[in-house]
């Protein structure tokens, strides 16, 4: 447990789930994945009577924490590009790799009239700021970057952009209006009540490479029920139905490779 506790220092937010009362599952997170958790997990561990402890951060930073020895039994991460690296170095049990979900991007903008139905405010000149998410660490930020390399706005825009080291950062810097607009994913704005949803764009995917949202069973975890019995409710169609409410596309679910 103190081993555990020495990674929360790392810009990582902890959400301690359920009561400890047989082993826990400890699960690594992606940030876009937070509000959908949150109605997940109370209905998972009704179901099971297992237990999870929740770590949410780019995934970016989580792969490091992984690969530097922190204690996670579970990774759900926002691409298909880590999961496979710590799969294929050894850190990842193999064949429970596969996808749960694929990401959406929008742009948002807390002023209702702000961004138009067909992204033309990207190339406007009436906002100051636009968030993103950091390429680096977050997929989400990854994609943002293609979708203006695409649109042919990225040298244009760069010097306006702030960057979040995670999609949950990037939501707050436009939640309290420290940014103009930002690139942030669907699910956060899916739960939001109607008076704050401001306005906002469905990046169309042909603008950026497919978020192949995966999730992994880390080296370790083999005999910790709780973490099996997490990824297998994930695919199930309780958790489907949870996931889709949530605005993420399922049409790829269970390509693992």
């Amino acid at each position: 447990m103190f081993r555990f506790l020495r990674y929360s220092f790392l810009s990582v937010v902890i959400l301690v789930v359920g009561v400890a009362d047989g082993a826990p599952a400890y699960c690594a997170v992606a940030a876009n994945f937070t509000a959908v958790l949150k109605d997940m997990v109370p209905l998972f561990e009704k179901i099971t009577g297992q237990h999870l402890r929740i770590s949410y951060g780019s995934t970016g930073r989580l792969y490091s924490q992984i690969v530097n020895g922190a204690p996670f039994h579970v990774f759900l991460a926002a691409d298909s590009i880590r999961p496979y690296k710590l799969e294929s170095a050894g850190y990842g049990v193999p064949g429970t790799r596969y996808t749960y979900a694929r990401g959406v991007l929008v742009v948002w903008s807390l002023k209702k009239d702000m961004v138009d139905t067909m992204g033309g405010i990207l190339g406007a000149d009436t906002w100051r700021f636009c968030a993103t998410a950091n390429p680096l660490t977050a997929p989400y930020g990854t994609a943002a970057r293609q979708v203006l390399e695409n649109l042919g706005l990225w040298d244009r825009i760069r010097p306006r952009l702030v960057q979040g080291n995670s999609i949950a950062q990037t939501w707050q810097q436009v939640a309290s209006a420290n940014a103009d607009i930002g690139f942030v994913a669907y699910s956060q704005i899916v739960p939001l009540p109607p008076e704050k949803k401001g306005s906002y764009w469905v990046v169309p995917d042909s603008l950026y490479e497919p978020l192949h949202q995966q999730a992994l069973l880390l080296k370790g975890a083999e005999a910790n029920e709780a973490a099996r019995a997490f990824l297998e409710y994930l695919r199930s169609p309780s958790a489907r139905k949870i996931i889709i409410r949530y605005g993420y596309n399922l049409g790829v679910i269970d390509d693992a490779r």
